[in-house]
């Protein structure tokens, strides 16, 4: 069982969501080495790396043995998508690029950006246009939610106008915007999706918290392949499982409280060496959060591991849960963002302007979400 994204050849047809704040080259390289799949960047600002911004240019980082380079894309103006498409593409060698028209938080919907987008369907249409035809040979794909909120459907326009503008996959979190991460993901809209759009792959995503739940949404929906987010957070060997689970061989063992601590140890490292330490041992705080969510801690041994200031404090910490820890035998639960339900803020007269293909102003989107 395995997926053609364009070019691109998947063993295993699974893809890694981007996620602000997570999924930089350093867990993505973690990712890459239990499992084959595709590991998309996080969430970059178009206008930021048009502009040249450090700091949007960082997001586009791969580990050194990347075989399919990934980058995903945000932004409200066709030109400048089609722009920011060409630098990595040309200039970054990026193997696939990902719109993002999914995005509900507050900074990217009130520009008109993320999941705002797909209710503008004119304007949606060109961007993915702009993108495509700025890509040329590599793989365009995009991935959005089922909509605004329950009155504001847009998932099936959306996708026949993104499959018409010539992208090679479509991926739908079967949440609505106003859901954020809150509730259950609707699986039938995943089926609904994949029997109207027939000429490119359709990709699910949305509480695929254990191997099975790959197996059955696929199951299910009759879907091409799967988008991991949450799942994975503080669980990079997931990919081990579900490449494991969808080619039908049995799972393997999950990782013991010392390879655990090693993983940690080493996620820190991969982190420091690209940022500094002090950027690594901050990021840290919230993935040992993750790593060790389903562990027996103790509420002082977990301050402590979230407390730690320098790589030395944290490898004393993980000394103190090898010693002191115990990992559940119990199924791994939901982790990361819960929020929501919530009012998706949007620029003012959207709604009533949906025909509109003039783009918002791009005044504050040099940022990565």
């Amino acid at each position: 069982m395995g997926l053609r994204i364009g070019s691109i050849r998947l063993d295993t047809p699974v893809v890694l969501a981007p996620m602000a704040g997570v999924t930089n080259a350093a867990f993505r390289g973690l990712c890459r080495r239990y499992g084959d799949g595709l590991f998309v960047s996080e969430m970059t600002s178009a206008r930021g790396l048009v502009e040249r911004d450090e700091k949007s240019f960082r997001y586009v980082r791969w580990p050194a043995d990347d075989s399919h380079r990934s980058v995903q894309l945000y932004g409200v103006d066709p030109e400048t998508v089609g722009a920011a498409v060409r630098i990595v593409v040309d200039e970054l060698g990026a193997d696939h690029v990902d719109l993002n028209f999914g995005c509900p938080v507050p900074k990217v919907t009130r520009k008109g950006g993320g999941a705002a987008l797909p209710a503008h369907p004119v304007l949606f249409g060109a961007i993915v246009d702009a993108a495509v035809r700025s890509a040329g040979a590599v793989p365009v794909t995009v991935k959005m939610r089922m909509g605004l909120d329950d009155e504001h459907l847009t998932a099936l326009t959306a996708a026949r106008a993104a499959e018409d503008a010539g992208v090679a996959a479509i991926t739908l979190h079967a949440r609505t915007a106003a859901q954020h991460y809150s509730g259950h993901a609707h699986w039938d809209a995943i089926a609904e999706l994949k029997a109207a759009i027939t000429t490119v792959p359709v990709l699910g995503n949305g509480d695929i918290w254990q191997a099975d739940d790959a197996v059955r949404m696929m199951d299910e929906t009759g879907c091409d392949g799967v988008v991991i987010g949450r799942g994975c957070l503080g669980r990079p060997w997931f990919f081990a499982e579900l490449q494991a689970a969808l080619s039908g061989r049995p799972r393997p063992a999950p990782p013991t409280l010392d390879e655990l601590c090693a993983v940690v140890w080493e996620h820190a490292q991969l982190l420091a060496d690209a940022d500094g330490e002090r950027s690594a041992v901050l990021a840290m705080r919230k993935h040992v959060g993750w790593y060790f969510h389903d562990a027996q801690l103790g509420g002082d041994l977990r301050r402590t591991l979230v407390a730690s200031t320098t790589l030395t404090e944290l490898g004393h910490a993980l000394d103190e849960v090898r010693a002191r820890a115990r990992l559940s035998d119990q199924p791994p639960r939901r982790r990361g963002p819960t929020s929501g339900p919530r009012r998706v803020v949007l620029p003012d007269g959207w709604l009533e302007a949906a025909s509109d293909p003039t783009p918002p102003r791009d005044d504050v989107m040099a940022v990565s979400g």
